[in-house]
C-alpha cells in the first residue's frame, strides 16, 4: 500500500526577530538540500533560524547559522548542527537577490521553516536593516492596535450584557 503524502503547511521554526529587525522587501520559497538525519530531526519540530542569514557564492545561494540539533537516535552517519545548507531556487531568482544584496544595508534573512506536501522549505527574505526608531515605531503601532481591539471587544461585551 502506497503512502500517503502530508498535505498543507506545517510549520517547524519561526523567525519573529527577523521582521523586529529588517523591513521586509520581497519573499521567496526556497527548498533545501538536506541529509536524511536533519529530516528527521526536523519532523521532531527542533531547529532555530535566530542567527541564520543567506549568502550567494558563485551563483550559489547558502544557508548559513541555522541550527538543526542533531538527531537523537543518529549513527556515525549524524549532521553537524550549524553546517551551511545549499538552497534551490531558479537562476533568474538567484541573480536578483545577488543584485539587490549587494546594495547598502540589504541582507538575506530566513523568516520560515516547514514542511510544505512532506518537503522541507525555507521562507527567505530580502530585507532592509530597520533603524532604533523605526523599532520603537513598529512596537508602539502594534501596542495601540492592541489597545484598541480590546476597547473594541470591551464595548461590545458591554453591549450584549445590556
Amino acid at each position: 500500500m502506497a503512502k500517503e503524502k502530508d498535505t498543507g503547511r506545517k510549520l517547524i521554526a519561526q523567525n519573529k526577530k527577523a521582521r523586529h529587525d529588517y523591513h521586509i522587501l520581497d519573499t521567496y520559497e526556497c527548498g533545501l538540500v538536506l541529509m536524511g538525519t536533519e529530516v528527521k530531526s526536523l519532523r521532531l519540530g527542533r531547529a532555530s533560524l535566530v542567527d541564520g542569514f543567506v549568502q550567494i557564492d558563485g551563483h550559489e545561494a547558502w544557508l548559513h547559522n541555522i541550527h538543526v540539533p542533531e538527531y537523537v537516535q543518529g549513527t556515525w552517519t549524524n549532521h553537524s548542527a550549524k553546517r551551511k545548507r545549499k538552497l534551490l531556487m531558479h537562476r533568474a531568482e538567484i541573480d536578483k537577490l545577488e543584485s539587490k544584496s549587494q546594495e547598502t544595508g540589504h541582507t538575506i534573512v530566513p523568516l520560515a521553516l516547514y514542511f510544505k506536501d512532506g518537503r522541507v522549505k525555507v521562507e527567505i527574505a530580502l530585507a532592509k536593516g530597520k533603524k532604533e526608531y523605526d523599532k520603537r515605531q513598529t512596537l508602539r503601532e502594534k501596542q495601540d492596535l492592541r489597545e484598541t481591539n480590546r476597547a473594541i471587544s470591551a464595548a461590545r461585551r458591554r453591549q450584549r450584557s445590556a
